[in-house]
């Protein structure tokens, strides 16, 4: 009987050091969590029979650190839940979160399954509660006219009225000046250039030019005496026609514009429209949105990553590399948003590396050894007991 246990204990700490050798082996990958050896005691009929190994638990509990690489498709997630992937209809749970963009513009991991969160619709509205691959699904940004323009300024309280009437070429007959670009259907750049001459105390006069060419006719501004603007109550309205693409109906809203007796300063001058653009990148945000980024400086919302979570993540079932399989024992997942109920939040430009304690395994790789050492005494003696038994004959 001592053979048998002794046997039990060598096996039992053959698969401990198996377990601790697979943590230290796995100390730099991400997304890796960390096992562990559970011994229980075994008998047969009310008699000690040894030791064997109950369980390989993994600890879900503590995360990994936080390694930022600065790649817009990392992903790294502290607290609970794991990422969704998918290929073939067979889905998989994951933390490492490395992603890159295949050729067919899908979001994969590193071993080629697809990220799983919500599109948007042809609106660039999320369609949340249908779960599919994430994928950027064009190619080209088309171009867009402008139809706003956010400006805001501040015109000089104490700027001396121009004595010459206004005329462009003149500098001399208009205190300041502001140009923003406008973009029309066809992604055509124009300038809108804002005149501002003062004609008295409190009030002005702007004048609009698009490309040289006068629009809107004179346009009256008033404030009050403490700073803010009394008229135009409304938007005002600039009417374009560019050759060969589409007319031009431009709107400003004056009203945040202000006179005080600082210097002359824009602090917004923002057009809507856009150039057409290409495809240069995606890149994820901390709370999960994915954009598409364009050559012309713009970027598109194309989906949002869903995580999962289980009641026991300990009875999932492990896969290949970093991923596990929901089982039976797991229970069903529970999927939302990072951030969202249980669910642990997102470091974007990062991803989570392994959990693995290397200074501790290196203990347990220590106890494992005088483990198997004591076990093998034990057979050792219970073989010279049996040889000082059969010589006692």
């Amino acid at each position: 009987m001592s053979y048998s246990i002794g046997l039990s204990g060598l096996r039992a700490t053959n698969q401990s050091l198996g377990v601790i050798s697979h943590n230290i082996a796995n100390v730099s990958t991400a997304g890796f969590k960390s096992a562990r050896a559970e011994f229980a005691a075994v008998y047969g009929g009310g008699q000690p029979g040894g030791v064997e190994v109950n369980n390989v638990s993994q600890n879900f509990e503590r995360d990994g650190d936080v390694v930022n690489t600065g790649r817009s498709l990392d992903l790294a997630i502290s607290g609970n839940g794991f990422f969704m992937t998918s290929l073939n209809g067979q889905t998989a749970y994951t933390r490492a979160g490395t992603f890159n963009r295949d050729a067919d513009n899908f979001i994969v991991a590193n071993n080629g399954m697809r990220l799983q969160g919500y599109m948007t619709n042809a609106a660039g509205q999320l369609i949340n509660g249908v779960v599919q691959d994430l994928r950027v699904d064009v190619a080209n940004l088309p171009a867009k006219a402008s139809t706003r323009l956010d400006f805001v300024a501040n015109l000089k309280a104490d700027a001396t009225v121009p004595a010459n009437a206004f005329d462009p070429d003149d500098a001399t007959s208009y205190n300041f000046s502001q140009s923003s670009e406008l973009y029309d259907s066809l992604g055509t750049r124009h300038i809108l250039t804002q005149y501002f001459v003062k004609t008295g105390a409190n009030s002005w006069e702007v004048n609009y030019r698009i490309d040289g060419n006068a629009v809107g006719g004179a346009q009256a501004l008033t404030f009050n005496t403490d700073g803010t603007l009394a008229t135009p109550a409304g938007n005002i309205t600039l009417n374009f026609a560019p050759a060969g693409a589409d007319a031009m109906t431009v709107t400003l809203d004056p009203s945040r514009m202000t006179q005080f007796a600082a210097d002359f300063n824009v602090s917004r001058n923002q057009p809507d429209g856009h150039t057409a653009g290409e495809l240069a990148g995606v890149r994820f945000e901390s709370n999960g949105d994915m954009y598409a980024v364009f050559t012309n400086g713009q970027d598109q919302l194309k989906g949002k990553v869903v995580m999962a979570n289980f009641a026991n993540p300990n009875g999932l079932r492990q896969g290949d590399d970093t991923s596990w399989y929901q089982s039976f024992a797991s229970g069903a997942p529970a999927i939302g948003e990072p951030g969202t109920g249980t669910l642990g939040s997102l470091t974007a430009g990062a991803y989570e590396g392994s959990n693995v304690e290397l200074t501790g395994e290196l203990v347990n790789l220590m106890t494992a050894q005088r483990n198997y050492q004591a076990n093998s005494k034990s057979i050792s003696t219970a073989d010279k007991m049996t040889q000082v038994l059969f010589n006692s004959f």
